[in-house]
C-alpha cells in the first residue's frame, strides 16, 4: 500500500514540476514575442493557456485522491502546498497570456524604445520562479527564504520603468497607448516575481510547518 502511495506522490510532484516548466516557458516565449515582434509566437502563447488550466485541474484531482491516503502530516502538508503552488503557476500562465496579448498590440506600431528593461525584468522574475521551484524539490527552507526578499528587486525595476514611460507620455500623447501596453507587461512580470515569492513562502511552510506569508515580505 505504501509503495502505491509513494508512486502516486512521485507522479503528483512530477506533474507539478512539468507545469512549472510550462509556466516558465510561456513567460519566456511571450517576452520573446515582444522583443522579436513575433505575432505567431504570441498567439501560440495565448492558445497554450488552456494547457496551464488543464494542469491545475489535473493536479487538484490528483491531490484530492492523495489526501484520503496520506499517512503522515508531512504528506498532507506537501499535498496542500503543491495545490497552492499549482494555483500560483496557473496565474503565471495568465500573466504570460497578458504579455502575449499586449505584444501583439505593440507589434502593430513602431517600437517606442529599445526593449532592454522588459527582458531584464523577465530574466530576474523567471530566475526567482525557477529557484522557488527548486527549493520545493530539494525542500530547503533557507534557500526558499532567500528567494522572497528578491521580489523587491523586480518591484523596483517595475517602478523605475513606469516612471520612464510616464515621461514618454508627458512628452507626446501619441505615445500613451504604447506606454500603457508596456506598463501592463512590466506589471505582469512583477506579478510573476510575486508568485515566485509566494511559492517560496509555501516551501517554508512545507519544511517548517510555519506560515510566514504575512511576515516574510516585511523583512
Amino acid at each position: 500500500m505504501q509503495k502505491y502511495f509513494d508512486d502516486d506522490m512521485a507522479a503528483f510532484k512530477e506533474k507539478l514540476l512539468t507545469m512549472g516548466s510550462y509556466a516558465e516557458s510561456a513567460v519566456s516565449q511571450a517576452v520573446q514575442a515582444l522583443t522579436e515582434r513575433d505575432d505567431k509566437l504570441a498567439r501560440q502563447v495565448q492558445e497554450n493557456d488552456d494547457i496551464m488550466d488543464q494542469f491545475e485541474i489535473e493536479i487538484d484531482d490528483m491531490a484530492i485522491g492523495l489526501l484520503s491516503k496520506a499517512p503522515l502530516a508531512s504528506d498532507l502538508r506537501l499535498i496542500t502546498v503543491a495545490m497552492k503552488i499549482s494555483q500560483n503557476l496557473e496565474r503565471v500562465g495568465d500573466e504570460a497570456t497578458t504579455i502575449a496579448r499586449r505584444a501583439i498590440e505593440l507589434n502593430q506600431e513602431p517600437q517606442l524604445k529599445a526593449y532592454i528593461d522588459i527582458p531584464r525584468m523577465a530574466t530576474l522574475a523567471l530566475e526567482l520562479l525557477n529557484e522557488a521551484l527548486n527549493t520545493f524539490v530539494t525542500k530547503q527552507a533557507e534557500a526558499a527564504r532567500a528567494v522572497i526578499p528578491r521580489d523587491k528587486e523586480v518591484d523596483a525595476m517595475n517602478r523605475q520603468f513606469h516612471r520612464e514611460l510616464s515621461g514618454y507620455m508627458a512628452e507626446n500623447p501619441a505615445n500613451i497607448g504604447r506606454c500603457i501596453n508596456l506598463m501592463t507587461i512590466s506589471k505582469s512580470l512583477e506579478r510573476v516575481a510575486d508568485h515566485a515569492a509566494s511559492i517560496a513562502e509555501e516551501v517554508v511552510y512545507l519544511c517548517e510547518a510555519r506560515d510566514i506569508r504575512h511576515e516574510a515580505r516585511k523583512l
